[in-house]
C-alpha cells in the first residue's frame, strides 16, 4: 500500500503541475498581453461555473470511489445522471446571461457565459473516465493527458491574445483545456457507457452522494463568493488583482489539496475498519503536508512582491498585498481538506453536511465586511474565519480516530513557526535589494538553505521518513 500510495502521489503530483503548472505558466505570459479587467471577468464567469460544476457531479464521482463493490449500472446511472443535469444548467446559465450581465454591469457577460457554459457538459462526459482512473491509483495517465491539454490549449490561448481577441482568449482556453482532457480520457479509458439506469444504484449512491453534494455546493460558493462580491462592490480591475493572487497561491495549495484528496481517499478506505492503522497513516500525512505546505506558502508570501513584478510586471503590484494575505489561510487549507476527506473516508457524509452548514453560518461576517467595508479588511476577516474553521473542521477527528484538534496542533505548529520565522526574515531583504530580479533569486536561494539546515538540525521523524522516501525514488530512477 506504502508503494502504490507513493507512485500515485508522485503521478498525481504531476498531473497537477501539468495541469495547473502549465496553466499557471500560460496565465503568466497572458497577464503580461491581458488587462486586470480582463481576467477580472473571467473571475466573475469562474463563479457561475464552478458553482454548477459541483452541482454536475452530485458526489456521485466520490460517491463511486468509496464503493468497493460498484456495478456497471452504477456507472451508467451515474453518467446519465451527470448528463441530463449538466444540459440542465447549461440551458439556465444561458437564459441568465443577460441578467447577470446587467448584475455585474458588464455586457460582455450576456456573450461570454454562454460560451463558457459549454464546460458544464465537457466536464460531465469525463466524470465517470477520471473517477475510475482514480479507482485504480493510475494517475500515470491523468498526468500525460493533463499536459497534452495544457501545452494544447496554452498555446490556442497565446496567440489569440496576441492577435488582439482580449477575454475570449481567457475563455478559449479553458474550453480547449477541458475539451482535450475529455477526449484523451475517452480515448486512453477502456469504459463506455450503455443504455442503463438503475433507480436502486441512483438511491444507494444519491443517499451518500447527496449529502456530499450539498456539502460541495455551500463550499464551492463560498469559495467563490470572494468573486462574486469583488465583482459587484468592487470594480472588475480589483477583481482582477484578487484573481491574480489567488492563482498565485493556488498553484500551491490548490495542487496539493488536490493530491492529498485523490491519493488519500482510495488508500486510507482500505484501511477505514483498522482504526489505529487508519489514525497513524493520517496523522503521516498531515505532518508531511504541513512539511510541504508552510514552507512553500509562507515562502511565497516573502517574496509576493518580487514574485509579482518579475513575473507578470508592475501593472500588477496591487495583487501583491493581496497574496500576502491570503497566504495566511492558504497555508492551512490542505490541514483542513485532510479533515473533511477523513469524513468522507469514513462514509460520514451526514456529518460532513452539518459542518458545511454550520461553518458557513460563521462566514456571514467575511461576506458583511466585503459589502460594507473594503477589499482588505474582508480578506483579513477571513484570515480569522478560517483559522477558526480548521478547528471546527478537526472536531469529529477526535471522535472517529481520537486525533483531535490538540494532537493535530501539537504536530504541526512546531513546524508553523518554523517557517513563520524563516519566511519573516527573507521578507527583510526586500528593504535592502531594490532589483526586483536580484530580490527574487537572493529570497529563493535563503529560503532553500535556511529550511534545508532548519529541518536537518531539527532532525524530526516525519522529516526524515519524507526525505527517505524522496531519496528512495530518485534512486530508484
Amino acid at each position: 500500500m506504502r508503494t502504490q500510495a507513493i507512485n500515485g502521489l508522485q503521478w498525481s503530483l504531476m498531473d497537477n503541475l501539468a495541469n495547473s503548472g502549465i496553466t499557471f505558466l500560460v496565465g503568466l505570459v497572458l497577464a503580461r498581453l491581458l488587462s486586470p479587467v480582463e481576467f477580472g471577468l473571467l473571475g466573475i464567469l469562474t463563479v457561475f461555473v464552478n458553482v454548477s460544476n459541483a452541482i454536475v457531479d452530485g458526489g456521485f464521482g466520490l460517491a463511486l470511489i468509496r464503493k468497493n463493490n460498484a456495478t456497471e449500472n452504477d456507472y451508467n446511472t451515474v453518467f446519465y445522471s451527470n448528463l441530463f443535469v449538466s444540459l440542465l444548467l447549461m440551458l439556465v446559465l444561458i437564459v441568465s446571461s443577460g441578467g447577470i450581465a446587467m448584475f455585474f454591469n458588464q455586457p460582455l457577460l450576456k456573450d461570454l457565459m454562454p460560451a463558457m457554459s459549454l464546460l458544464l457538459l465537457i466536464n460531465s462526459l469525463a466524470i465517470v473516465q477520471r473517477t475510475l482512473l482514480i479507482k485504480k491509483i493510475d494517475f500515470k495517465t491523468q498526468a500525460k493527458i493533463s499536459l497534452v491539454a495544457s501545452i494544447g490549449s496554452g498555446i490556442v490561448g497565446i496567440g489569440m491574445a496576441l492577435i488582439g481577441l482580449g477575454v475570449w482568449s481567457l475563455v478559449a482556453q479553458q474550453l480547449l483545456r477541458q475539451g482535450l482532457q475529455t477526449s484523451f480520457l475517452w480515448k486512453w479509458g477502456d469504459w463506455r457507457p450503455r443504455w442503463s439506469f438503475s433507480k436502486e444504484s441512483f438511491r444507494d449512491l444519491f443517499g451518500f452522494g447527496s449529502k456530499v453534494l450539498v456539502a460541495n455546493l455551500i463550499n464551492t460558493f463560498y469559495k467563490n463568493i470572494y468573486l462574486f462580491v469583488i465583482g459587484k462592490v468592487y470594480t472588475a480591475e480589483q477583481l482582477g488583482q484578487y484573481n491574480r493572487a489567488e492563482q498565485f497561491n493556488l498553484m500551491f495549495t490548490n495542487n496539493l489539496t488536490n493530491v492529498l484528496q485523490k491519493v488519500t481517499m482510495p488508500v486510507l478506505s482500505k484501511v477505514q475498519d483498522d482504526k489505529k492503522r487508519l489514525r497513524d497513516l493520517y496523522r503521516k500525512i498531515t505532518i508531511y503536508s504541513a512539511m510541504i505546505t508552510f514552507p512553500l506558502v509562507f515562502g511565497l508570501a516573502a517574496a509576493a512582491k518580487a514574485v509579482v513584478v518579475v513575473l507578470v510586471g508592475e501593472k500588477w503590484l496591487p495583487a501583491v498585498e493581496y497574496l500576502q494575505i491570503i497566504s495566511c489561510y492558504g497555508a492551512i487549507y490542505p490541514l483542513q481538506i485532510l479533515n473533511l476527506n477523513l469524513l468522507n473516508v469514513l462514509k460520514r457524509s451526514d456529518l460532513l453536511l452539518k459542518l458545511e452548514v454550520f461553518k458557513k453560518i460563521l462566514f456571514i461576517p467575511v461576506i458583511v465586511v466585503g459589502c460594507m467595508g473594503s477589499l482588505r479588511g474582508m480578506l483579513w476577516m477571513a484570515v480569522l474565519y478560517y483559522y477558526v474553521e480548521f478547528f471546527i473542521n478537526s472536531y469529529y477527528s477526535k471522535f472517529l480516530i481520537d486525533y483531535g484538534i490538540g494532537s493535530q496542533i501539537k504536530d504541526v505548529f512546531p513546524i508553523y513557526l518554523l517557517c513563520v520565522g524563516i519566511s519573516a526574515l527573507i521578507l527583510s531583504y526586500t528593504f535592502f535589494i531594490e532589483i526586483y530580479w536580484l530580490l527574487l533569486l537572493v529570497q529563493i536561494l535563503s529560503a532553500v538553505v535556511f529550511y534545508y539546515f532548519a529541518f536537518e538540525l531539527w532532525n524530526k521523524q516525519e522529516y526524515k521518513e519524507l526525505k527517505g522516501i524522496v531519496l528512495s525514488y530518485f534512486r530508484s530512477k
